[in-house]
């Protein structure tokens, strides 16, 4: 049977794979370093003293350290060189430094940049996975975790200087998370603000804490926003709460207002019995899968006849914000899955819940909203762009559509 036996004669313990993983990564590294020594000393040979003597030789090894790569954390002993040769531009003398691991080097980059989405996404020092995955803990020190949050604290601050009047935002959606700080009795509220620029991709627009969501905070959310120059989008998407929509109508009033579907399902459904939502909910859902705008009316109407007798107030609830509701049936077809909806920015924020979760609530206001921020920069790399996203640019034109397609402009007329 094949097995891995260390340089002193001892079998190592853990899964056999593993070990012949890092025991070839091992050698390879070795292989690599020395192979780089002799190029570096064969292209200098021609270096000699006085006496004859080359200026550049091997001088055995430095001490073994472990560096900790994708493989794990194996052992390397890097080979020394005696370097005293001289550059003649400068008069100083130079020294070898290894490309592949320089002196300082204690991880590959790739584990520097994995340590950071492992810490966001609830992983800490003390965890048992990382020490076994990489081999120690000591990435995730709480000195390390300190530098981490300061660095994503500058990160945001950066971000939200940045000027706005280069890019269109055509749609967006704004909502907020709440979570829970360890060192305060009220939950912070982060307030977050994405949109569709004129190619069709989303992008993270803007956040900051706020109190509960209220009017003054996403006022001043949206009045920053429109200082460094962002225009007003022609529609915002967004949940029952009044502080946005207020906040909207003060900075950009000439932006479409879009309720979000999922909110107002489960605010219609919390009103009725248990036994009648799941009829009420295929009737709902009759509503903002319909054809069109006209043939959703009629749904909306149907529902006001079926449970406007018993639960009025219920009925209520869809008949007021009617015209909100529907204003994504003035879009093009394709773009109604995003429009009519806050999930594109749900989805992330479920990622943001869940590492708080494991983590039971963050430090500060200041580390949560941090973290949120990276959280949300690394999820946006995998956003994918609207369907059709062609046509975005022509909702910002002005371009008018009905029952979801493009009104072609007819051509003028022409005098004989």
């Amino acid at each position: 049977m094949l097995t891995v036996v260390n340089e002193d004669g001892t079998t190592p313990r853990g899964s056999l794979i593993d070990e012949i993983v890092r025991e070839g990564a091992r050698r390879m590294l070795a292989a690599a370093l020395e192979a780089e020594v002799n190029a570096y000393i064969a292209e200098l040979a021609d270096q000699r003293d006085e006496s004859g003597r080359r200026l550049i030789v091997r001088n055995g090894f430095h001490q073994p350290r472990k560096v900790t790569t994708a493989a794990g954390a194996i052992e390397v002993k890097a080979p020394r060189v005696n370097d005293k040769h001289v550059d003649e531009a400068t008069g100083e003398r130079k020294r070898f430094s290894s490309a592949i691991l320089p002196p300082w080097a204690r991880k590959s980059p790739e584990i520097s940049e994995v340590l950071p989405l492992l810490y966001l996404h609830g992983l800490s020092s003390g965890d048992f996975a990382l020490e076994q995955f990489l081999g120690s803990s000591a990435g995730l020190s709480p000195a390390t975790i300190t530098r981490l949050t300061a660095q994503w604290q500058a990160d945001h601050n950066a971000f939200m200087d940045r000027d706005l009047s280069a890019t269109d935002y055509v749609y967006v959606w704004a909502d907020g998370v709440h979570l829970r700080i360890r060192l305060e009795e009220a939950k912070a509220a982060v307030l977050v603000v994405v949109g569709v620029r004129a190619d069709g991709t989303k992008e993270l627009i803007a956040m900051t804490d706020g109190y509960r969501e209220s009017s003054e905070a996403w006022a001043g959310l949206m009045r920053d926003c429109a200082r460094r120059g962002m225009r007003a989008p022609i529609l915002a998407v967004g949940d029952g709460a009044l502080g946005f929509w207020n906040a909207l109508n003060e900075v950009f009033p000439e932006t479409r207002h879009q309720r979000c579907w999922v909110h107002k399902t489960a605010n219609v459904l919390d009103a009725l019995p248990k036994s009648a939502q799941p009829a009420a909910k295929r009737a709902i859902q009759e509503i903002y899968n319909a054809e069109d705008k006209a043939h959703a009316a009629k749904a909306i109407a149907a529902f006001a006849k079926q449970y406007g007798a018993k639960y009025p107030k219920v009925v209520k609830r869809l008949t007021d914000d009617e015209e909100e509701l529907l204003a994504f049936f003035d879009f093009p077809a394709e773009h109604w899955i995003h429009l009519r909806t806050t999930n594109p920015i749900e989805s992330t924020f479920a990622t943001v819940r869940l590492r708080t979760k494991v983590t039971k609530g963050a430090g500060s206001r200041a580390a949560a909203l941090a973290m949120v921020f990276k959280l949300i920069e690394s999820a946006q790399e995998r956003w994918r762009a609207v369907n059709a996203p062609h046509l975005v640019a022509l909702v910002r034109a002005g371009a008018r559509f009905e029952r979801g397609h493009l009104v072609e402009r007819p051509e003028p007329l022409v005098a004989a």
